[in-house]
């Protein structure tokens, strides 16, 4: 799996081109403390401005979510994108005629994995997490976390399809390495690409998406660009 850390996400000199082959994730980061609703809003926001610019619209497209939640622009055809929030960070994906899933989390986040590993990954993964030093069970916890979510949310499907059905290996070091096991109607696991993200100190993310290689490009955004 290719990994961005937060140094690999800038400002862009001028606005980037989205290639066929791209995916782009753009991060936001909020000050001063901002509500749960106004993280929501900014997120929007700025997926209506990035869609503005990547499709050269003159007008913030309609976005509508599908019976099962997902988020798409009826209007843009040709345009996939995905978006995740955790507290004041914001991550976007966009790609051309690619369904994708991205998700980010906090590792500050205080929950009882082990019990939350034996309900919702596979067996191996949960037995893998328990085999890791202590210091490390909840990075990697969060890892796989982000991994499954984003496979789930580039299905278009919810929680409610079952983590345990998107299996992960784990290296000694705690790290997803590939997708091992997925549910037969998900496709194969050697079909799926993902990415990991640290896309700023604190912060664990994953991008997925079923299909060829694509060219990750990061970016971090202004709150009013």
């Amino acid at each position: 799996m290719q990994h961005f850390s937060a140094g690999q996400f800038a400002s862009p000199s001028s606005p980037p081109s989205l290639a066929d082959d791209d995916i782009h994730i753009w991060l936001l980061v909020l000050e001063n403390a901002p509500k749960p609703r106004e993280v929501t809003a900014a997120a929007h926001a700025l997926l209506g401005r990035l869609l503005i610019r990547y499709t050269g619209s003159d007008h913030t497209p309609e976005i509508v979510r599908s019976e099962r939640g997902k988020p798409y622009a009826p209007t843009l055809a040709g345009i996939d994108f995905n978006l995740s929030h955790a507290r004041d960070h914001v991550l976007i994906a966009i790609a051309r005629n690619q369904p994708l899933g991205v998700d980010l989390e906090r590792v500050d986040r205080r929950i009882e994995i082990e019990g939350l590993a034996r309900r919702y990954f596979s067996n191996a993964e949960a037995d893998a997490l328990e085999a890791l030093p202590v210091a490390i069970r909840l990075p990697t916890f969060l890892r796989l976390w982000t991994c499954k979510e984003a496979v789930l949310k580039a299905l278009g499907v919810g929680l409610s399809f079952g983590l345990e059905k998107v299996s992960f290996q784990l290296d000694a070091a705690g790290m997803p390495v590939g997708l091992s096991d997925i549910a037969p109607e998900a496709g194969r696991p050697g079909d799926w690409r993902l990415s990991l993200l640290e896309p700023a100190p604190g912060f664990l993310g994953a991008v997925a998406w079923q299909g060829a290689p694509r060219h990750i490009r990061t970016f971090l955004a202004a709150a009013d660009a």
